[in-house]
Parts: structure tokens; sequence; C-alpha cells
């Protein structure tokens, strides 16, 4: 197993007060950290304005500021948690993930989900659906995506999304394609479009109880479509509240975690916006953990 940081952006608050250079100075020198202490890997929220509750506080983009943190990182991957896919038209997305790849010399990962924070979308002006249809859409954008980062122009037409010879230029650096992350709970449908179309499976926030009694339903989603289910990585994104809860708790939790066979973790610390210690207990509780890191 290993573990991934999830770098402040201010969307949990943590920024809240902050000048915004100031913030995104401290942004970059958590990337960096993160990269120098071993951790396998950085993620940013695809939201755009703050949680619970929408302040006029900082949230940096997540696309713009992947950018900016490849170009300061040298060995870490790099990733969302997750794109919301209604943001962007699906094939623009994919278009933006392949610069990604080649701007960080093939250290993309394409996270991505139905998206669900209502406000958000109703306050950029985005229709919010219901479920049935985002899921519709997720469907419909993955088909399009997975087109346009194999080989040749992408066609496909589906009720929500479309693509026709549409060329993605340069290809990603990693073949065959950057690995694809579905995120989301939904053992119906999420999960059966990870099953189909990802590398990986992200579960939001399960705890370990509850990862236990979810895998045997993951693999029973890979085998109705004839996949071997060893092939689809499980990932937790592990929750700030809990990831906060250092020494024995945090370490139990992490043991745990990787005896289920879960292939990575990935936390916020809000500390780590103001305190280097923060990211370096994590390392040392991921160690204890039996978690290797670089």
């Amino acid at each position: 197993m290993r573990v991934g940081v999830i770098v402040p952006q201010g969307w949990t608050g943590e920024y809240n007060g902050w000048e915004p250079g100031r913030a995104w100075q401290r942004t970059v020198a958590v990337a960096r950290q993160a990269d120098q202490l071993g951790f396998e890997s950085i993620w940013l929220f695809d939201h755009v304005h703050t949680t619970p509750d929408p302040t006029d506080e900082i949230t940096f983009e997540s696309f713009t500021s992947l950018a900016a943190l490849a170009a300061e990182t040298e060995r870490v991957r790099l990733g969302h948690i997750v794109v919301c896919t209604a943001f962007r038209n699906p094939a623009l997305t994919a278009k933006m993930i392949t610069t990604l790849d080649v701007i960080s010399g093939g250290r993309m990962e394409l996270g991505i989900g139905a998206g669900w924070k209502q406000e958000e979308w109703e306050a950029y002006g985005y229709q919010f659906p219901e479920t049935r249809e985002r899921l519709g859409r997720l469907s419909d954008d993955l088909e399009v995506i997975t087109r346009m980062l194999g080989e040749g122009r992408a066609t496909y037409e589906g009720r929500y999304s479309r693509v026709r010879g549409a060329i993605n230029q340069p290809k990603p650096l990693q073949k065959p394609r950057v690995p694809i992350m579905v995120g989301g709970n939904g053992q119906k449908v999420t999960w059966r479009l990870a099953a189909r179309h990802a590398d990986e499976l992200n579960l939001d926030g399960m705890k370990p109880e509850d990862v236990r009694e979810a895998l045997p339903i993951v693999r029973a989603r890979c085998e109705e479509i004839g996949r071997d289910p060893d092939s689809l990585k499980v990932s937790v994104h592990y929750w700030w509240g809990n990831a906060a809860q250092t020494g024995s708790r945090r370490v139990e939790a992490l043991s745990a975690y990787r005896e289920l066979g879960i292939s990575r973790v990935m936390a916020l610390l809000q500390a780590s916006a103001t305190e280097d210690s923060a990211l370096e207990e994590l390392a040392a509780d991921a160690r204890e953990a039996g978690v290797a890191l670089d």
C-alpha cells in the first residue's frame, strides 16, 4: 500500500484569512515536502469554493494548480480526487489530462466522478440534474475519455456526450494510457463503471470495517463482465477528520487498510497548511503501519 497527500488548496477552510500569494506558496511547499518525504502522490479536490458552506475565501482551481505543481515536483504522481466530470466537456478533460501527463513527465492520474456539491453547480451556472442523469453523463464521458486517451482519432455517440473524429495530440507519455480512477461509493452504477472503464476505484471516506464489506461486491462487479477482479485496484480517500487523529489510532487505520489489500490511501492534513510536522508525523505513522514510502 502507498500513501498520497491531498495538498492544501483552501477548500476545507485551511486558507481562511490568508493572502492569496502566501497561500499558494504554502501549497507549493507542501507539495515539495510530500515529494521529498517519499509519499507516492499528491492530489487536489475539484471544487471551486469552500465547504461545508461557500464563503468568500480562497479555493485554488485544480487543473491550473496541478499544472504548476507538476513543474514544482520531481517524483510524486499527481491527480484529482476527483474531477467533477460535468464541469468540463470530456474531450477537453482528456486533452487537459494528456497535456498534464506530458508536462509532468508521465506522472498524471485521472480521478473522475459524477459530482455532488449542488450549490457549486448552481453558483457557477451549471444545471444540477438528478443522480441518474449525472451517472449517465459519467458513463458517456468515460467512453469519450478512454477513446481520447487511446490511439488514433476518437469517435463516440452517446446520450450526453459525443466526439466525431476528435484528435488528441500529443498522446499521453504513459502507455497504454493515463491511469483512470473512478471515485464514488455507489455499488450499483459507479462500481460497475469502474469495473468497465477504470484502473482503480476510489472509495470515499470508508472506514476499514466498511471497506471489508465492500470488497466482495467490487469483485463481483468485475466478475459480471468477465474482468479479473485483481486487475482493478481499490484505494480510499481517508477523510481529513479521521486522518488528523495522530498516533495509534491513525497507525491502526492505516494498518487495517493495508491488510485489506487497499492499493493506496489519500489524505488531507489541514494542519499541513501551517505545520511542517504534519506530513512528517504522517510519514512516521505510515512506516509504523508497514506502509512503504519511496
